[in-house]
């Protein structure tokens, strides 16, 4: 859908006609046509995508826990824990952020808190994201248009006939 890497994929193969003379068998014929093959069975399983997710440990003074909060909610944020250190006015909080809303957190955060709020991003995991890629005007499908755009990718998604006609 975006040229992009597959994680958790598998394909099996229950047959398979191999042509009867040994140089038509070479990788030059077979894996143009077994990578056809495997794009349009990736069409018709109901593909996915998934995000990567950072987590953000965020330290700062607990009066301004509130504009933290409100800056991880504007980017599909989510506060997963917060600890206040014994002895001080800090909190240390730990949230998940997707890596996509990242890209100015650490501004917006500083902005909000008036510089007070120290946050480290970190790679966490992969998270699927809502939405079917399939279906038009759907929030994935919107993410993949994105995707196909900024690498000079033709629009919309390859359609199936694109991979079957030619087999």
């Amino acid at each position: 859908m975006c040229d992009e890497n597959m994680r958790g994929c598998r394909f099996d193969i229950h047959d398979v006609a191999l042509h009867a003379d040994a140089i038509h068998r070479g990788g030059g014929q077979v894996i143009p046509t077994a990578r056809r093959v495997l794009y349009a069975c990736e069409l018709t399983g109901k593909p996915a995508l998934q995000e990567p997710i950072f987590l953000v440990e965020i330290q700062t003074p607990d009066d301004v826990v509130g504009p933290i909060y409100q800056t991880m909610t504007q980017r599909r944020g989510i506060v997963n824990e917060e600890v206040p250190v014994s002895g001080t006015p800090l909190v240390n909080m730990k949230c998940y952020l997707p890596v996509g809303e990242s890209f100015g957190f650490t501004q917006a955060l500083r902005a909000a808190t008036s510089g007070r709020a120290f946050p480290q991003c970190v790679f966490d995991h992969w998270e699927q994201l809502n939405g079917d890629p399939m279906e038009p005007d759907s929030s994935a499908n919107k993410i993949v248009e994105k995707i196909r755009k900024r690498k000079g990718l033709k629009a919309g998604i390859p359609a199936l006939d694109n991979f079957i006609d030619k087999l």
